[in-house]
């Protein structure tokens, strides 16, 4: 791997999207079911919206409970067998989706295949996502780590972006059993073009528990879940606010909040190696603040979606600055699983912005939910000014 130093930015990117390919598979398996599902649990299947949106969650959360085990098989096994067994999982939740469509017409058999469907592609996305960044990250070196995790969020939210709208024109010319099928072949293909790449070497040395390594990153986990509930409540809530208002354009908002936020990956993501991932993470934290405190206050479309676009820039890069800082705190032997544990905090920032939000508007209104998020935001900025300034405090010897 020291020949990563003296590589070319083109050959840099080329060996990052080698692997980062997996994830843009895993997350437009993601992608593919989101507005579809619902609408089959409730029109066809008969369940009430309470149980549509339990079996969208599902997955939000085996994912949460998956993410940290994903990074100690990574560790331990090597991240090309995790990014196999990822790519597996998510296609069995393919295979179990068409078997619920087939069993539609015993509906809690079809609503049993969905959910354990939503259980196998929640592994497959800790087990893709977590080994293809740290297979990215070995393959190009320590120093481009940064780099690594910044590729892998514009894989994630490209195969997003994609897979709702695409979902739904498949759902449309063959019902659920278009997407699944998809979902089916691109983990077959997936794993037989992980299986043909060469393997990196594992990491040896001795591990350390568990909890120490929680205890290392929770603190950059912490600010990350604080940071995830801007996204949250845009993703979630934004069609809601312009319905409130009878304005239209919700989908507008949501695009440019995409827009900055890949924007921003692409062209500043070495701000991170020039001035350090906490600092970084302190400037993109305080434009995302700023963005949610915009859409709280709007009063006309534009300042909304100029809110939106400054929210998705500066969510951009929170992720890898405070990922890149989160891994330093453990030896290479153990950074799948400090990945992993750091990346959990995301899984369950998106997963609590939902229901705290839906008690919000119902005692405050749709606004409310902004500035709550904004002031999470704040929150984040805060712990990792803490983290600055712990920082600046402990001695060099000792770092």
């Amino acid at each position: 791997m020291s020949d990563a130093a003296v590589l070319s930015n083109a050959q840099l990117n080329k060996r990052i999207v080698s692997v980062i390919i997996f994830t843009f598979f895993c997350y437009l398996s993601v992608g593919l079911p989101l507005a579809v599902l619902p609408g089959f649990v409730h029109n066809t299947l008969g369940y009430s919206s309470f149980v549509a949106g339990l079996i969208i969650s599902i997955q939000y959360f085996a994912t949460l409970v998956s993410r940290p085990q994903s990074g100690r098989l990574a560790d331990r096994f090597g991240p090309r067998s995790v990014v196999m067994l990822g790519l597996v999982c998510c296609g069995m939740s393919g295979v179990l989706t068409l078997i619920a469509a087939l069993t539609q017409s015993s509906p809690w058999v079809s609503l049993l295949m969905l959910a354990l469907g939503r259980i196998f592609l929640g592994f497959g996305e800790s087990f893709s996502s977590t080994g293809a960044t740290l297979w990215g990250m070995n393959i190009v070196g320590p120093l481009q780590t940064a780099r690594v995790i910044s590729w892998n969020g514009v894989a994630t939210y490209s195969a997003m972006a994609i897979g709702a709208p695409f979902g739904v024109i498949l759902n449309n010319s063959f019902g659920i059993s278009g997407f699944a099928g998809l979902v089916v072949l691109m983990g077959v293909v997936g794993f037989f073009i992980a299986r043909s790449k060469p393997a990196v070497q594992v990491a040896m040395g001795k591990r350390i528990p568990f909890h120490r390594v929680f205890t290392r990153v929770s603190s950059y986990g912490l600010a990350l879940g604080f940071g995830t509930i801007g996204f949250g409540v845009i993703a979630t809530f934004i069609t809601l606010y312009f319905a409130s208002r009878d304005w239209s354009g919700a989908a507008v908002a949501l695009t440019l909040y995409s827009a900055g936020f890949v924007l921003i990956r692409l062209v500043f993501s070495r701000c991170i190696t020039r001035f350090g991932g906490l600092r970084t993470s302190l400037f993109s934290l305080l434009v995302e603040c700023v963005g949610l405190l915009i859409i709280w206050q709007a009063t006309s479309v534009w300042q909304v979606d100029l809110g939106a676009f400054l929210t998705g820039s500066g969510f951009s890069l929170v992720f890898p600055a405070l990922g890149v800082e989160a891994v330093k705190q453990v030896e290479q032997q153990d950074q799948g699983s400090a990945l992993g544990t750091y990346s959990a905090f995301l899984d369950l920032g998106l997963g609590l912005s939902g229901p705290v939000a839906g008690l919000l508007i119902a005692h405050w209104g749709i606004q409310s939910v902004y500035l709550a998020a904004a002031l999470m935001v704040l929150g984040a900025f805060l712990i990792t000014f803490r983290l600055v300034r712990r920082e600046q405090q402990t001695p060099v010897a000792e770092s």
